[in-house]
């Protein structure tokens, strides 16, 4: 992160990706109750100021007519949404900074959620260090990719297949706990064992809120992504799904208070429960956020076209794709397809009947006729389509894919 964006286009993609791996770090620095990477997100947080301010300053030197002022106004409101996604990022990497307390139950729960976050220190003499990304295929050989690199004191976040891993290397993933045996052989890392839950008997008290925090998580994970793909798609209906899933986290973060609240009633050190609201609270602002990015599609408002172009340019690219009769994935579960695998794709949504299913489970069954909304790696696009039955073309003119159906 030394050599800083110099325009619009590129520091909005810059303050996206930053955002999305302050939160991947927050998170994963609670699960493994790890203060040196929670305190890394209050590092890039200081990254996360200064584009903020040069942001800012860009777009009010960009308008010059009264008419242009409309439009500036949706990026700044994006703005003020990524950095306030940054924010929760470190309200959840404080509860590791303040020793705010989190039941065990909770972290061992974490490890059940749609995505994990993980770290491992690339040993000399591994089977990694010294060579490229792109000889591992990561996301086929683990189900989990690489979002970034410290080298030292030195990020590196823009990984792709040439990227040399260097021993001593931390490389930070995101994406299904299955593949974390395999990427530590890989790495020469010491077995790891995940976090079990205490055998303390209090805490089935409080089950209920545990379970409903980790389904907070995916859902505020899902409505950022949402959001994201909102402002590229320019689709409305997502902006409107966006708002629900809002509605949806602010209800359960307040049942979760509530059962909170009967629980401290109980001979329980307060500690963790304090954990657990703080933690509810930064999931719940992470759905407002996302509800915020998304107002000016809900209001049918014109959305500058820099959204477009530089959300569309990140470090994944948000596909909508509807799923052919008689595709390979037709009929197919989601755990059976493993998306996640090959080509590296993370459903965000399901669509079937002018219904979504968010972050959806393995045992969701694609058919013919759902639409599927999914993030990924752009070289992984023409996998993802030809497995629902279409060949992705680009058209030259207008520059923008097209899917021709498959014999």
């Amino acid at each position: 992160m030394d050599e800083r964006p110099n325009n619009l286009r590129s520091m909005l993609a810059e303050a996206k990706n930053l955002s999305e791996l302050m939160v991947d770090l927050a998170y994963a620095s609670l699960y493994f109750n790890d203060s040196e990477m929670a305190l890394e997100v209050h590092e890039l947080e200081d990254e996360m100021n200064v584009l903020v301010h040069d942001m800012r300053e860009v777009c009010v030197l960009a308008v010059r007519r009264p008419r242009e002022a409309a439009g500036m106004s949706s990026v700044l409101q994006v703005v003020s949404a990524i950095e306030r996604i940054a924010n929760a990022a470190v309200a959840i990497s404080r509860i590791v900074t303040h020793k705010l307390g989190i039941p065990r139950e909770l972290v061992a729960d974490l490890s059940e959620a749609a995505e994990v976050s993980h770290r491992v220190l690339v040993s000399d003499g591994s089977h990694m260090a010294s060579r490229p990304v792109g000889d591992f295929e990561l996301p086929v050989a683990t189900g989990m990719r690489i979002f970034a690199v410290k080298r030292g004191r030195r990020w590196e976040t823009s990984i792709d297949g040439n990227f040399i891993m260097l021993p001593s290397d931390v490389l930070f993933l995101r994406g299904s706990p299955d593949g974390i045996s395999r990427l530590r052989e890989l790495a020469a890392a010491p077995v790891w064992q995940p976090p079990a839950p205490a055998e303390d008997l209090w805490i089935t008290d409080l089950d209920r809120a545990v379970d409903v925090l980790v389904e907070m998580k995916n859902l505020s994970e899902a409505a950022v992504g949402l959001a994201y793909s909102s402002l590229v798609l320019g689709n409305r209906v997502l902006a409107l799904e966006v708002q629900q899933l809002e509605r949806l986290l602010d209800e359960m973060h307040d049942r979760l208070e509530l059962w909170v609240l009967r629980a401290a009633k109980e001979d329980l050190d307060p500690a963790p429960l304090r954990g657990l609201l703080h933690l509810a609270n930064a999931a719940a602002d992470l759905g407002d956020q996302a509800r915020q990015m998304t107002w000016v599609v809900d209001q049918g408002e014109s959305v500058h076209p820099i959204l477009e172009l530089a959300l569309g340019e990140s470090d994944d690219v948000v596909v909508q794709f509807p799923v052919g009769n008689r595709a390979q994935a037709d009929g197919r579960s989601l755990a059976d397809l493993r998306l996640n695998l090959e080509p590296g794709f993370t459903v965000l949504a399901v669509r079937r009947a002018s219904r979504y299913q968010y972050r959806p489970g393995g045992r969701q069954v694609l058919l013919g006729g759902d639409e599927v909304i999914a993030s990924g790696p752009d070289e992984g696009r023409e996998h993802l389509a030809a497995l629902f039955g279409w060949q992705l073309l680009r058209d030259d003119e207008s520059g923008e894919d097209q899917l021709v159906a498959l014999d």
